[in-house]
């Protein structure tokens, strides 16, 4: 089972995509991503690569998926 920890950002956002978000913009070193429904915008910085643990916790929590089916996601990519 793969951890939260050392997600590129090329396959975070194709996770996000996948689950439907798209991104409203990029300002300065850090892009928002939006999905109707969604309480919270997900920002995630695009200089810092691999995306931190943190941020991939937070936004499986904004996003009300499990770890299960995130990693899920990601082992299919």
């Amino acid at each position: 089972m793969k951890k939260l920890s050392n997600i590129t950002l090329k396959e975070f956002r194709a996770i996000l995509t996948a689950l439907g978000l798209h991104k409203m913009r990029t300002k300065g070193g850090h892009e928002a991503w939006v999905r109707e429904g969604l309480k919270r915008t997900v920002i995630i910085q695009t200089h810092v690569d691999p995306v931190s643990e943190l941020v991939v916790r937070k936004t499986i929590n904004d996003l009300g998926i499990s770890r299960e089916k995130f990693i899920e996601m990601l082992e299919s990519l």
